[in-house]
């Protein structure tokens, strides 16, 4: 199964969820705002990259994990990453497209901003951790979630 996390930009909130599928980040507490610079591809996505899938690793039960950015684009761009996989010999049981864009505190939007659309990481690099670290308990309640969906599937199969 192939596991895609996706948000405006690809560079904080799917990584988060990315992060806490793949264990980089606790489930059961908020971690320290360092913990989030350690994770591979934080607040790394440049702006010309925004519809690229980047892996980022395979969970416990084999499932690939990817992030990507896809800014307004989702109902062009999930049909023909579908597509192309079909294609391919992966049904759509084998992929699972999952919104990170879930409710942000406003200052997650605004550092975003900063740090990915104008280059000022180190304004806007503090200020998506600080917002992020607000809501975590709602990533890691829509990671579990999608594990959950994933459990399913897998025993189904």
């Amino acid at each position: 199964m192939k596991i895609f996390y996706h948000c405006y930009g690809g560079a904080h909130t799917s990584i988060v969820c990315a992060a806490i599928h793949l264990n980089y980040l606790p489930k059961d507490n908020i971690p320290a705002a360092f913990a989030f610079k350690e994770i591979p591809f934080y607040d790394k996505m440049k702006n010309n990259d925004i519809g690229s899938t980047v892996f980022v690793g395979t969970d416990e039960y084999g499932c690939d994990i990817y992030i990507m950015g896809m800014r307004n684009g989702r109902e062009v761009v999930i049909p023909a990453i579908k597509g192309y996989l079909n294609e391919h010999y992966i049904t759509n049981n084998d992929i699972l497209f999952v919104n990170a864009l879930v409710e942000l505190h406003p200052v997650t939007a605004l550092g975003g901003m900063l740090s990915r659309r104008l280059g000022l990481v180190s304004i806007g690099q503090p200020l998506t951790i600080w917002g992020i670290r607000r809501y975590y308990k709602i990533f890691v309640e829509l990671v579990g979630k999608v594990q959950q969906k994933e459990r399913d599937i897998i025993s189904s199969s």
